[in-house]
């Protein structure tokens, strides 16, 4: 019910602001009193997933018609929509970076091949899965949800920098609540001072989606769950009248109720429902209902949520003749837009950085990687390329920022929570393949890996193989600076696997199986995320043992070499990259003083390069590896055959002292979800292998080439294929795993 106010009420008024301004009200306020004789409109946004973009549209036509806002109470998208308004952003700016949103990276929380570690890249050519579970004193330990929201809160972070500072929403341009649920009790928790950006984050956390969010004590979920379409938050605030946008999708028909995740929809979609249903009971004959009609889009629906907004743009129309009685003049609302847009200053002067370090890693060590220092303005996008790299450490559960106002000026904290489900994971890994004429290979993979020894992040694991190839192995890598630039390294264990022996035309001779120790120790430095230089020693020792083909005594294995190993890894992606290189050169010294079986010297080199235009990606490569003096022991020859290694032919079923390979592979991708990325492709392969050096020659390698259907998985990369040789070997394929050349 509008509110009228006496010339008296209103003199008094006038006088004690100007004797004690309150935080939030301006001079304009005070100096402009008839804007008080209007109702105070409160604006109502309710929660709906990728359907909350239609509140863009509504906002659209409030503005057009000239309807000033004084409050704004949000859930969810509602809260996200909600929040930006109320912090002075336009409704250009909104629909501008809404529609500019990856919604599919912004719910990944991996990080990036840029923001990894080198050493986690690495992880990428022996383990297929990239889930980790924590395995912590006997128990297994996963995730509250699927999504802890790591690129989503530096998101609203940005979004809403411009209220640096601001820790009660009433000081806001406009006043703004946000609505979030206890998990612990499913009570409604209306959020109105605080970090601007949690709240919005606490608003939307979808249970089982996004990790909850805790503040003041209490661990937050989507508000929809108490209080989808907060019609009596905003009538608490103030507000004489309300707008209020409905964008729930409603409950799921009998036929649209077909799996487990539907059924778990459908109970939430009762709980939105209900209290959707009680809220809007509570609408006056002043207030103004706008509810879009937005068909089959979902609450998930993100990639459509330009599709959402001539919706709520329309149903708004639809109610000018109710949204009229609210316009005010040109002059009035020009007033009214001045007041909501003038909190918008530049980058912040850092005065400090605070780490708070939930974690067994040192504050110097994150410290360290924060390029913000006291007396300088902040680089937000170097401060987020510092957090990127934190995070990828994958260590913590989040790296988030913070600016605060305290007696000492603006500070900077820097928020690391360790993952609640470590420091100890467990990671699988499955290497298959099948050529379809009864050649197969099956490797399954476990590895358990113990981070956060130290401050300085020393890593111990512990893994093995089973399949045609066995394993077992454990070993350490430590740090031993800060940055961690430079690093020791050790790892002993035991391998078995089978040598398979071909003449020159390709004919299988004969079995053995390798049995050895391996001893690896290694020291090195590595150079951002990209790159690592490591010098070591390696020993092996062992015996392989006929196992298949003609009688011949069994080989003994001593391999003792120096080596020294230069690598550069810049690939958007290992498996189908799009983007930058990726570079390995490697130079070892075998001695018998060393322990080896006899004295030589090998060079490893191999280079890979993508070009990408649309869904279109061709990438060349090249690697090659050289014996000096060609007395290599058998255990350390090159070997050559199998899908993109010269297609066609069986795995290894070429060895030699010196080996060569060319490929180029061009693919296209055909789809592309959360889940599966698909590629159809062609490779063409040109490469050899030769016992003496003075065979190496161009004319007689040979040509192979395949055809494939690729699949990139949460199970790793999956290749249907189909190889061919000039010589008129053929294999079908079927991977699974990674294809590393050398």
């Amino acid at each position: 019910m509008p509110r009228s106010i006496s010339k008296f009420a209103i003199l008094v008024g006038a006088l004690t602001l100007a004797l004690f301004p309150a935080s939030g009200v301006t001079q304009t306020q005070a100096d402009e009193p008839e804007t008080e004789m209007r109702p105070k409109v409160g604006l109502v946004l309710g929660g709906g997933g990728a359907r909350g973009a239609a509140h863009i549209g509504v906002l659209k036509v409030l503005e057009e018609m000239r309807i000033p806002v004084d409050y704004v109470a949000g859930t969810s998208m509602g809260s996200i929509v909600g929040g930006l308004y109320a912090s002075g952003m336009s409704v250009e700016e909104i629909e501008r970076e809404v529609l500019a949103m990856d919604w599919d990276d912004l719910f990944k929380d991996d990080p990036t091949r840029a923001e990894r570690s080198f050493r986690r890249k690495r992880d990428d050519d022996n383990y297929a899965f990239d889930a980790k579970v924590g395995y912590n004193d006997g128990k297994v330990e996963i995730p509250l949800a699927v999504i802890r929201g790591q690129k989503l809160d530096l998101v609203l972070n940005r979004l809403t920098l411009p209220l640096v500072g601001v820790r009660d929403f009433d000081d806001m341009p406009i006043p703004y609540r946000a609505i979030a649920t206890d998990i612990e009790n499913g009570e409604e928790v209306v959020l109105g001072s605080g970090s601007l950006p949690k709240a919005i984050r606490a608003s939307m956390a979808v249970p089982a989606a996004f990790d909850p969010v805790e503040l003041d004590g209490r661990l937050l979920i989507d508000g929809g769950l108490a209080n989808n379409v907060p019609v009596s938050v905003a009538r608490d605030m103030g507000a004489d009248v309300l707008i209020v946008v409905n964008v729930g999708s409603g409950l799921l028909k009998r036929e649209e109720i077909t799996s487990a995740l539907a059924v778990t929809g459908q109970l939430a979609n009762f709980l939105f429902s209900l209290n959707t249903r009680e809220q809007l009971k509570a609408l006056g004959p002043g207030d103004v209902l706008i509810t879009p009609e937005l068909g089959d889009i979902g609450g998930g629906s993100f990639d459509r949520a330009a599709e959402t907004i001539a919706p709520g743009e329309a149903a708004a129309r639809q109610a000018a003749d109710a949204l009229r009685k609210y316009s005010v003049s040109e002059d009035e609302y020009g007033r009214h837009l001045a007041q909501r847009g003038e909190r918008h200053p530049g980058m912040p002067l850092i005065d400090f950085v605070r780490i708070d370090n939930e974690s067994r890693l040192g504050d110097a060590l994150i410290a360290s990687r924060i390029s913000a220092q006291p007396g300088k303005p902040l680089d937000l996008p170097r401060l987020e390329e510092d957090i990127g790299h934190i995070y990828g450490l994958e260590v913590f559960e989040s790296v988030r920022y913070d600016l605060v106002r305290q007696d000492e000026g603006t500070g900077l904290v820097i928020g690391a929570k360790e993952k609640h489900w470590g420091p100890g994971y467990l990671q699988g890994g499955l290497a298959s393949s099948n050529n379809l004429e009864g050649d197969s290979t099956l490797r399954l993979g476990l590895v358990y890996t113990r981070t956060a020894l130290n401050a300085l992040n020393g890593e111990w694991r512990l893994g093995g193989q089973l399949g045609d190839e066995t394993s077992l192995f454990t070993e350490i890598h430590q740090p031993i600076d800060l940055k961690s630039r430079y690093f020791v390294y050790g790892r002993i264990g035991y391998f078995n696997r089978n040598v398979n022996i071909f003449d020159a035309a390709g004919n299988d001779l004969a079995r053995y199986q390798l049995g050895a120790y391996a001893l690896d120790l290694a020291a090195g430095r590595e150079f951002g995320t990209w790159g690592e230089g490591r010098i070591g020693y390696r020993r092996y020792t062992g015996d392989a043992e006929l196992r298949i083909g003609e009688p011949a005594p069994d080989i003994d294995v001593d391999r003792g070499d120096a080596f020294l190993r230069l690598s550069a890894d810049k690939l958007d992606d290992l498996y189908f990259p799009r983007t930058g290189y990726f570079a390995k050169a490697e130079w070892s010294v075998g001695r018998e003083t060393l322990g080896a079986s006899s004295n030589y010297e090998q060079l490893i080199a191999s280079y890979v390069q993508p070009l990408s235009w649309g869904n279109n990606m061709l990438i060349g490569g090249l690697a090659g590896a050289t014996t000096f003096d060609d007395d290599a022991p058998v255990d350390a020859l090159f070997p050559l055959g199998g899908l993109f290694r010269l297609s066609g032919l069986q795995d290894d079923q070429l060895t030699g002292q010196h080996a060569g390979l060319a490929i180029l592979t061009y693919m296209r991708q055909l789809h592309h979800s959360s889940l599966i990325r698909t590629f159809v492709g062609a490779s063409l392969e040109v490469g050899n292998v030769w016992q003496d050096s003075s065979d190496i020659s161009f004319d007689n390698t040979i040509t192979a080439g395949s055809l494939f259907l690729a699949m990139e998985t949460p199970i790793g990369p999956i290749y249907f294929a189909y190889g061919h040789t000039e010589t008129d070997e053929a294999s079908l394929y079927i991977y699974v795993g990674p294809r590393i050349v050398f």
